[in-house]
């Protein structure tokens, strides 16, 4: 009876599971495109609207000095790039991707709705500053138009942060082909570069000509309509069950490592494979072949002992146990991290270029004709560089290195050029800011004292700098996104990606540190930058980016990539 019962119930588990695979190959799709694209869509042009232009909105409507405001930018960007890790984690871990995107799509809302009104009740910023008085000092803001700010900028990285990456991951979640996927990934570029092109022209005028209410409003209607888009396509969707994070087995090898760190490491105790635990499952591990001897100190975490037994006298995995596959995992990632290390200086000076480009473009001549261009919008110049570069290096440059070379561009090659260009970007920004401070002495501007003065020179000269860094940005971040997800172990193939993120959102981070040590240090950066030395920055940006080439030439020259180059290569 016993038995009859437990094969009853086993075909009654075995049949709910196999209409629940029914089910879920019935959803996902083209069907959902139009709904998570116009998530995306909503996003990308609320955040180009609202991050393109925020130093100047700092600047001339909350009283903040060009630097400090600076500063704060750079710190608001940062958290925008280190939210979609943590909406990674979350989403893998047990929220899933439908409720991260949901929750942050919300959070988004909350913040674009406290930046419409602040943008419209004048109560919630300090009085205008007069510009006709060059000896009364500005009012600045109180401590609760302070806050107001803050949680606005907060709530509006988290939002556009944690549905950035996560988004991807579950468009992608909706096809079972390849190249579906792919194609989908084509798509999601295209809107995320489009919707702040976008933002970068129209959005960054309006809040410039007509009024930043108008402008932060239609980022606000942008939000909400990305948002009920995403809503409206719930049940079109496959949501894919959370497998537990990563991080956690690699959290388990360091802790098993740690409690039997006392254990014998005797050569043949610790050589032979019949010591160490390779899972109860399939494991990608061959079973006669025991772990790497680089790192031989977590290789204690997958030796087997009398106390890693269960009742039953069975090993499985544990806080004191792990497979060597999880070992290797986390060795993979170790001898990986110090050539992702190079990528956050570059990323400082990055954010160092972009954020001061905003408040030299502020003191320039930016008329086009009879139209004035406003500040933030130069940085689209960068995008739209990378964006046109990309294309050109994956259909011209890289076939016809293939076909001189015999060989493709590896991953490490396609980085040390951006290393190069990034370089070559900084040269030209020094070289433009120093002309233009040599006219704002021969105009008098310096004694003149007023930050409001405009050098006789054309903006125009920024796209130069801005698009020779986002040429080297086309080099630098596919590559390095290429070499993560090449090199990464299986289990950290979504976070791989997601790593470039995290790099960006470092740089933009200590950048404000490192803004305000050269501020406190040299006095080079004060609020008037035609009485400072920003040259002398970008030219030591410049000394930053060498050294740290010369850094990654000595990692990528010890690093041995985990696959054949040849084999991709005939692949």
């Amino acid at each position: 009876m016993e038995s009859s019962d437990q094969t009853t119930s086993s075909t009654r588990d075995g049949v709910l599971e196999a209409q629940d695979e029914d089910e879920y190959s019935k959803r996902g799709g083209w069907i959902t495109f139009p709904f998570i694209i116009g998530n995306l869509a909503g996003l990308s042009v609320a955040a180009g609207g609202w991050g393109s232009n925020w130093i100047v909105f700092l600047i001339t409507k909350f009283n903040i000095g060009s630097i400090a405001a600076t500063k704060i930018n750079n710190v608001g960007f940062g958290f925008v790039n280190l939210f979609p890790i943590a909406g990674a984690i979350v989403a893998d871990s047990f929220a899933g991707n439908f409720a991260v995107v949901g929750v942050s799509s919300f959070v988004a809302l909350l913040g674009m709705i406290m930046l419409t009104l602040i943008a419209g009740i004048h109560s919630l910023r300090p009085p205008p500053c007069s510009i006709s008085s060059s000896t009364t000092p500005c009012e600045s803001p109180t401590k609760l138009q302070y806050l107001f700010l803050y949680a606005a900028m907060g709530l509006t990285s988290l939002g556009i942060g944690g549905s950035r990456f996560t988004i991807a991951t579950m468009g992608a979640d909706q096809f079972e082909r390849i190249d579906h996927q792919a194609t989908f990934f084509n798509w999601y570029f295209v809107v995320l570069y489009v919707g702040n092109a976008i933002s970068y022209f129209s959005i960054v005028y309006i809040e410039d000509n007509i009024g930043w209410g108008l402008g932060f409003g239609i980022c606000l209607v942008a939000t909400a309509i990305g948002l009920a888009l995403f809503l409206l396509g719930k049940r079109f969707y496959r949501h894919v069950k959370p497998k537990g994070s990563p991080f956690v087995s690699i959290a388990r090898v360091v802790v098993a490592a740690i409690k039997k760190r006392k254990m014998s490491s005797t050569e043949s105790f610790m050589e032979s494979s019949a010591n160490y635990y390779f899972g109860s499952g399939n494991s990608k591990i061959v079973r006669t072949k025991s772990p790497s001897k680089n790192f031989r100190f977590l290789n204690r975490a997958a030796l087997k002992t009398e106390n890693d037994k269960q009742v039953d006298g069975v090993y499985s995995k544990s806080w004191k146990l792990c497979t060597v596959e999880e070992v290797e995992d986390l060795k993979k990632v170790i001898k990986i991290i110090p050539l992702w290390s190079t990528g956050i200086l570059l990323s400082i000076t990055i954010a160092i270029v972009n954020s001061l480009s905003t408040v030299q473009a502020l003191t320039m001549d930016r008329h086009l004709g009879s139209i004035k261009i406003p500040a933030g919008t130069f940085l689209v110049s960068s995008l739209m560089s990378t964006a046109i570069s990309i294309f050109i290096i994956d259909r011209f440059l890289l076939p016809t290195w293939q076909k001189l070379i015999r060989r493709s561009l590896t991953p490490l090659q396609r980085i040390g050029v951006g290393h190069i260009i990034n370089v070559l970007g900084l040269v030209v920004s020094a070289l433009i800011e120093a002309r233009r401070l040599h006219l704002a002495r021969t105009d008098g501007l310096v004694t003149a004292h007023r930050s409001d003065s405009v050098v006789p020179m054309s903006a125009l000269w920024l796209v130069a700098s801005l698009a020779v860094m986002g040429m080297g940005e086309a080099f630098q971040f596919p590559g390095q996104v290429a070499l993560y997800y090449q090199e990464f172990p299986e289990s950290l193939k979504s976070t791989s990606t997601a790593m470039i993120s995290l790099l960006i959102g470092l740089g933009y981070y200590l950048s404000a540190v490192v803004t305000d040590l050269i501020d406190r240090a040299t006095g080079w950066l004060p609020n008037n930058i035609n009485e400072g030395r920003v040259d002398n920055v970008f030219w030591l940006c410049t000394a930053i980016g060498v050294v740290n080439f010369g850094y990654y030439l000595v990692c990528a020259r010890m690093y041995k990539y985990q696959h054949d180059q040849n084999i991709a290569d005939n692949d």
